[in-house]
C-alpha cells in the first residue's frame, strides 16, 4: 500500500484523511491498517512520531461506522486507554478529526479536571472513550461508566504505562472488558513485562514492527558533554543563546529540576514555561499551547511529557538530567525529528549520570558524539564510585545489641564466673575450684543457657 486510498476504508474516511494532508502512510500505517480492517489483535511496535494514532484510528472508524449502533446510557464502543493527559487529548483530537461529519462523538476523560462534566457527557452514551486509567476507574466507582460493550480497546503507549505505575489499574479493567473485543496494543519499546501484559489482552495478535526494539530516531543527532552538576545551568544558557533554537524541549528528572531550570533561564531573561505532575491542568494545557504557538521556544518537563507532546519542528531535546530508566532515552529524543524531520539531542552527563549513559548505549547500540567542555569550564572528575574494600566486613553504625552472659577468651570458654580463680578458668562453680573440667550444663558456652540461669536468680 504506498498511498492511503488503496487501503479498503470508507469513502467518507479516505475525503477526512485527503483534507488532513496525508498521502502516503508511514511504515506502520502500511502494516497495520490492513490487519485492522480484517479485525484482528495487533501488537505494534514502533518508535514515536510514526504515525501509531492514524494506524489504529482509522481501521477502528471504519468498523464503528459500518457496524453503526447507538451507545447506550454510560457506554462506549471503542475505549483509547493513554497514560498522560496530554497523549490523552492529542489522541481524542486526532480521532475527532478522522471522523469529523460521520456522527460520531469522540470524547477524553482524565484527571486534574472536574469530573462532573465527563460524567454528563457519557451519561448520554459516546462512540469512542479516549482515557486515562486513573480517571476511566474513577468513574466506574462511581457507575458512571460500563465497559460491558466495547467492541475495540486500544493501548497506546504501553511501555510507558508501566513505566508510571499503571499495571494495577490495568490488570483491574481488563475483567469488565467483554472477551469478544478487538484489542491493539502499540509501543515504542516492548520490554518482557509488555509481552505478559499483551499475553492478558490480546488474542493471537499479529506483530507488526518497524523498527528494532528500543531504537532511538534515524534522523536525530546524538551527543553528550560530560559536565559538573554545577555548571549545567550556565552550559544550558549558552547553549541556547548560541543555537537560537526555534524550539527546544529541555527535560530533568524531577518537578522541583523543572521549576529550577525555568527560574534560572527566566532570571536571564530567556523565555520558558515548564510541564509536570505538580502544575494543574489549565497550566499544563497554557504552556503547551504557548510552545506550539511560539509564544514560547523553551519547554522545560518532567519524563511524564515525554510521550504526550506532540509539536510539530521540535529542533533541539536536552537531556537536562539523564533519565534512570534507558527506554525513557528513547523517548525524550523521539520528540524530535518527526515527520521526516531532523532533530539534535543534546545530554549533560554528570559524573553520577555516566552510568545511565551506558545503560542507554547498551539499549540503543548508539553511541553519542561526546562533545568537549567550552572554555571556561572545569573539566568534571572522573565517575563517582562508591569505594570498595575488598576482604573487609561492612561497616556497621551504632552500638551493636549485646547477647546475654559474660564474654569469652580466646579458649571459647566463659570469663569472670563466680567462684572462679583469678585469670579466669571454667570453674564448677565453688571457691577455689582447679577449673580443669567443663562446669555444670549453666555454664557452657550456651547463651540460651546462661540467660535461662539468669532468670531463675531474677525469681528467687
Amino acid at each position: 500500500m504506498t498511498k492511503f486510498s488503496d487501503f479498503a476504508l470508507a469513502e467518507p474516511i479516505k475525503k477526512r484523511v485527503a483534507e488532513a494532508g496525508y498521502t502516503t502512510p508511514s511504515p506502520i500505517q502500511q502494516q497495520a491498517i490492513p490487519l485492522g480492517l480484517e479485525g484482528k489483535d495487533i501488537l505494534g511496535i514502533a518508535q514515536t512520531g510514526t504515525g501509531k494514532t492514524a494506524a489504529f484510528s482509522l481501521p477502528a472508524i471504519h468498523h464503528l461506522l459500518n457496524n453503526k449502533r447507538r451507545p447506550g446510557r454510560n457506554e462506549c464502543r471503542m475505549l483509547v486507554l493513554a497514560p498522560t493527559r496530554e497523549l490523552a487529548r492529542q489522541i481524542a483530537d486526532s480521532m475527532t478529526g478522522y471522523s469529523k461529519g460521520l456522527g460520531m462523538y469522540v470524547t477524553s476523560a482524565f484527571g486534574g479536571v472536574p469530573i462532573n462534566r465527563q460524567k454528563r457527557i457519557l451519561a448520554r452514551g459516546v462512540d469512542v472513550l479516549v482515557a486515562t486509567p486513573g480517571r476511566l476507574l474513577d468513574l466506574i466507582d462511581q457507575r458512571c461508566l460500563t465497559l460491558e460493550k466495547v467492541e475495540i480497546l486500544v493501548l497506546d503507549e504501553a511501555d510507558q504505562m508501566l513505566d508510571l505505575g499503571f499495571i494495577v489499574p490495568l490488570k483491574k479493567i481488563v475483567p469488565m472488558l467483554p472477551k469478544k473485543r478487538q484489542s491493539l496494543f502499540f509501543s515504542a519499546t516492548m520490554p518482557k513485562t509488555i509481552s505478559q501484559l499483551a499475553d492478558q489482552f490480546l488474542t493471537n495478535p499479529v506483530q507488526v514492527s518497524v523498527a528494532p526494539q528500543s531504537t532511538t530516531a534515524e534522523r536525530v543527532d546524538q551527543k553528550v558533554t560530560y559536565i559538573n552538576q554545577d555548571d549545567k545551568q550556565r552550559l544550558l544558557k549558552d547553549f541556547i543563546n548560541k543555537e537560537n533554537p526555534d524550539h527546544m524541549l529541555v527535560f530533568t528528572q524531577t518537578k522541583h529540576g523543572a521549576d529550577k531550570v525555568v527560574k534560572n533561564l527566566m532570571a536571564v531573561g530567556i523565555h520558558s514555561a515548564a510541564i509536570h505532575g505538580n502544575k494543574s491542568q489549565p497550566q499544563r494545557e497554557r504552556a503547551l499551547g504557548d510552545f506550539k504557538k511560539g509564544k514560547i521556544n523553551i519547554l522545560v518537563a518532567t519524563d511524564i511529557a515525554a510521550r504526550g507532546i506532540d509539536v510539530d519542528g521540535i529542533t533541539h531535546v536536552i537531556n537536562f538530567d539523564m533519565p534512570n530508566v534507558p527506554e525513557q532515552y528513547v523517548h525524550r529524543i523521539g520528540r524530535t525529528a518527526r515527520a521526516g524531520a531532523s532533530g539534535i539531542s543534546y545530554s549533560l552527563v554528570a559524573a553520577d549520570e555516566r552510568q545511565f549513559l551506558r545503560d542507554v548505549v547498551k539499549l540503543t547500540g548508539v553511541k553519542p558524539d561526546v562533545i568537549a567542555l567550552p572554555e571556561g569550564y572545569d573539566e568534571p572528575p572522573r565517575e563517582e564510585v562508591a569505594p570498595r574494600i575488598y576482604g573487609q566486613k561492612p561497616k556497621r553504625y551504632g552500638a551493636k545489641p549485646t547477647r546475654g552472659g559474660p564474654s569469652k577468651n580466646k579458649h571459647g570458654n566463659r570469663k569472670g564466673r563466680p567462684g572462679g580463680k583469678p585469670g579466669g578458668g571454667s570453674g564448677r562453680g565453688g571457691p577455689g575450684s582447679s577449673g580443669s573440667s567443663g562446669g555444670p550444663k549453666h555454664w557452657n558456652n550456651s547463651t540460651k543457657s546462661f540467660k535461662r540461669r539468669q532468670a531463675r536468680k531474677s525469681d528467687a
